[in-house]
């Protein structure tokens, strides 16, 4: 362990009891449901409508990403403890980690450097059970439609061969994905392909998130689309009388949870969808409660500006009736000069021209953002690879597109190296903050909302059809959900469905290979591309460089 990794300054940390980080939201101790000293669940009764509006949001979003990441969580819990130092209350909401990128390859999301959320490696690890809630749920309505199946009776009728609804577990586990299940034996269920897919990828996730109270979660929850009956009727998850008893497992997965920063600011952290196969955002309770009781929120939506941007801004935000009031914008001199050719050993090389090439990317994601007639602001997260002469073009040539780009120092400085970058945002908030405007309406038909997003977000000329994506769009007609969101489901490495596209590409068609249904979340999901919901370890997973000593000092988690 380095004297100066992530979990050696978490772990330094002596961390103030959880009753005073909800004081200063002005909760007391008797509403807080703690999970020992540093972790507590806030029951939904605090949120208030009323407040919500005269607060402010901040979006923080990125350029399309290296494979490692630019740092989105850093700068948003950077960005709190700046707003902090200027004297403004703000709490950063953000998203719970998931066990797979944690020992895959990614590792964890509790930001990073002195610009972290604490206790580091409870929220990596199994914080206080969400995730665990939510896969049990799942996997409760999975159970349910294999006995239904095989009950002689109370039989719905359900053919197997059209069941859509998979299991999950919150792990890469590549083995998993298409499986056969029911052999044995006719006392073992009737033989049928299955497969896992990761809990962040679960439907049952998407809602979650996308409740609006207790009430709601269980009529989502019933409204979740399973497949058809042998006479070709759809089947919903109430059909099974499942419901009430997923809300059970769910009726404290749906409280948001709360920790502190390094800097004992309140942090919330709620929910965690992936965004490049769901809306890749905390929960809208999350964002909700942080509005009720702070006067600035800092959340983050997941990937590139494309992917978990869109969906907050399109899905979230249109549905919650939310009005974000200012976007940061992260970019890295190391994805501009990926984006500008550079290969990935020379990634941390300085080099001018492939920055200044690169810079077409920020550029697209920068226009894509007031197309919802927000502002954004760029934060160039500080590497030390980073020369002047880059850091310099990108501040330069961000000006003349009207936009200010400050230098982001919270991973090595903490609010102290964001105070520039939160007095930026305020600049937005106060004096140039318009009203929210979503790019499409809810009501459009289905083909026209990708064909936006695709055209408008992406830069396609075109959009093309698979044979099974169009079967599936007549489904949705027929099933009558025509007025859902869509929620793209592509790769994060391009703004094209081809991962190879860097930069900003042009005169590309994407292709929709099919479109699942989430009736429950109240979106669809266009797969744009061989996109995985279940993914797997690399060659050396994070894992093998973790270790636990005897006192149960963990080291090697990032």
């Amino acid at each position: 362990m380095t004297q100066f990794s992530d979990i050696s300054i978490a772990q330094a940390k002596k961390m103030n009891h959880i009753k005073n980080i909800a004081k200063k939201l002005g909760v007391n101790e008797d509403d807080i449901e703690m999970y020992g000293k540093y972790k507590a669940k806030l029951p939904l009764h605090l949120i208030d409508d009323a407040k919500i509006a005269d607060n402010n949001l901040i979006l923080v979003t990125a350029l399309t990403p290296t494979p490692a990441g630019e740092g989105k969580t850093t700068v948003s819990i950077g960005l709190t403890e700046g707003l902090n130092k200027i004297s403004k209350q703000a709490t950063v909401v953000l998203r719970e980690p998931s066990l797979g990128p944690v020992f895959g390859i990614k590792g964890g999301a509790a930001g990073g450097g002195y610009s972290q959320v604490v206790p580091m490696e409870d929220i990596n690890l199994h914080f206080t059970g969400d995730f665990n809630a939510i896969e049990k749920a799942n996997n409760l309505l999975s159970a349910l439609i294999d006995n239904n199946i095989q009950s002689k009776t109370n039989n719905l009728n359900i053919d197997p061969r059209t069941v859509l609804w998979k299991r999950v577990i919150d792990m890469n586990d590549r083995s998993l994905r298409d499986i056969t299940i029911g052999l044995g034996g006719t006392s073992n269920g009737v033989p049928r392909q299955d497969g896992f897919n990761i809990t962040p990828a679960s439907e049952v996730m998407a809602i979650l998130c996308m409740a609006t109270s207790l009430a709601n979660l269980k009529e989502r929850l019933g409204n979740i689309f399973i497949g058809f009956t042998f006479d070709n009727s759809p089947v919903f998850a109430r059909d099974l009388k499942a419901e009430n008893a997923m809300a059970i497992l769910l009726k404290d997965a749906i409280k948001p949870n709360l920790v502190q920063t390094l800097e004992e600011n309140p942090a919330i952290i709620h929910g965690g969808p992936f965004a490049n196969i769901a809306q890749g955002t905390n929960s809208i309770l999350a964002t909700k409660m942080g509005l009720s009781l702070s006067n600035y929120v800092v959340t983050e939506a997941g990937f590139g500006a494309d992917l978990g941007a869109e969906k907050f801004l399109n899905i979230k935000s249109q549905f919650a009736n939310l009005n974000p009031k200012c976007v940061v914008l992260v970019a890295t001199i190391r994805a501009l000069r990926h984006h500008g050719g550079a290969k990935k050993e020379v990634y941390n090389t300085p080099d001018v021209p492939k920055v200044t090439l690169g810079f077409k990317n920020l550029e697209k994601h920068i226009e894509n953002i007031r197309k919802f007639n927000i502002e954004p602001v760029v934060a160039i997260n500080s590497f030390i690879s980073d020369s002047k002469e880059e850091v310099n073009y990108v501040i330069e040539k961000c000006a003349s597109l009207g936009v200010k780009a400050v230098v982001s120092k919270g991973w090595a400085k903490g609010g102290e190296g964001t105070k520039e970058l939160a007095a930026a945002v305020v600049d937005v908030v106060e004096n140039r903050a318009t009203v929210f405007k979503p790019l499409y309406n809810w009501k459009a038909s289905i083909r026209d909302k990708i064909e936006i997003i695709a055209k408008e977000i992406y830069g396609a000329s075109k959009v093309v059809y698979d044979n099974k994506a169009l079967l599936n769009l007549k489904r949705i007609d027929r099933l009558g959900f025509n007025h859902f969101a869509v929620c793209m489901a592509k790769t994060q490495k391009s703004f094209s469905d081809n991962d190879k596209l860097i930069g900003r590409p042009e005169n590309f068609s994407i292709t929709v290979r099919e479109i699942e249904i989430a009736a429950g979340a109240q979106f669809v999901i266009p797969i744009l591309g061989k996109m995985m919901r279940m993914p797997g370890l690399p060659s050396v997973p994070a894992s093998e460089n973790m270790s636990i000593s005897d006192e149960g000092i963990i080291a090697g988690l990032s």
